[in-house]
């Protein structure tokens, strides 16, 4: 059979939505510090939504399992899951809080620094995961982020592994986190200041990161996958086995998607069978060209983005 005619990779997203609301400065204010911004962009956002509509773009059947508000912030996440074919069995919706929002400022580096009130992510429950048991069940890939409840996405990953899954935790933002949840990881994926929050570390302690990756897989059965922005991925695999993956370079523009795009290009990548050094390869590049433009959204790579890269 060819290529062309085997179904598509189907990846689970359990995770957040958010409305984004993003402006550029030349560099971040000191504390009651009031500076001149410019280029404000407001549009959807979240961890799990950028991810699930990652996972989209690059040619996946991508399902998302989410609480937003009955609001108009919850509307345009529907909008936009429609437009980009994601599926909305699994949204749910309520009238208790608004959607969340999150609030990003990147300065003349590209760098970013992002606030989020969680609004109607907090109210998703395992209850929900338990509903949406089918969309877990009939995908390759389940995704899950905290900017949820710790115990709903370790309750997700729980359930991918018992049903034979590969499960992904993208740990935004750090937290500690229990050994249940981590015994339940095919991977986890924190970027570097994610791992000195995992670990309890102080960002002072000028620790190597492939120290800091050795220690949280001591934590964990699956394989650790650093990002470190242009230098590439450090991957420890489940065995123990290292390497550090390279980037490619791009211009930057905005870092702020580059973590959901490579999270989702992994998700594919290993959703379609590839080995995690041609996943890792491949999601490396999604998040490289998530940080050539303005915004979240609209640099989300498609397939043919990402092939066309050498």
């Amino acid at each position: 059979m060819s290529n062309s005619a085997a179904p598509p990779p189907q990846v689970a997203v359990v995770g957040s939505f958010a409305v984004g609301m993003t402006m550029k400065v030349e560099q971040f204010p000191a504390p009651g510090e009031t500076l001149l911004g410019q280029d404000f962009n407001m549009g959807p956002g979240g961890k799990g939504s950028n991810q699930a509509v990652g996972a989209a773009r690059l040619g996946a059947r991508a399902s998302i399992v989410v609480m937003i508000g009955d609001d108009q912030f919850g509307a345009m996440g529907s909008r936009l899951w429609r437009d980009e074919g994601v599926e909305q069995q699994f949204v749910f919706r309520t009238r208790v809080t608004p959607t969340g929002v999150g609030f990003i400022v990147v300065n003349a580096k590209g760098e970013n620094e992002i606030v989020v009130d969680p609004g109607a992510n907090a109210l998703l429950t395992s209850q929900h995961v338990k509903e949406a048991a089918q969309v877990i069940r009939t995908s390759d890939v389940v995704l899950s982020v905290l900017e949820i409840s710790p115990d709903v996405a370790g309750n997700a990953m729980a359930m991918a592994k018992s049903l034979g899954k590969i499960s992904i935790l993208n740990p935004a933002p750090a937290q500690a986190l229990p050994r249940s949840i981590l015994d339940n990881l095919s991977f986890v994926t924190p970027n570097e200041g994610e791992l000195h929050q995992l670990l309890g570390v102080p960002h002072e302690i000028p620790l190597p990161v492939e120290d800091l990756a050795r220690s949280l897989k001591q934590e964990t059965p699956g394989g650790v996958i650093t990002t470190l922005g242009e230098r590439g991925a450090f991957v420890i695999y489940p065995d123990g086995r290292e390497e550090l993956v390279p980037s490619v370079p791009v211009n930057v523009v905005d870092s702020t998607g580059a973590g959901d795009a490579f999270n989702a290009g992994l998700a594919v990548a290993l959703a379609r069978g590839d080995g995690l050094h041609d996943a890792v390869v491949f999601a490396n590049k999604c998040g490289a060209l998530a940080c050539t433009m303005l915004g979240v959204i609209p640099a989300l790579p498609n397939l043919d983005d990402v092939l066309s890269v050498g």
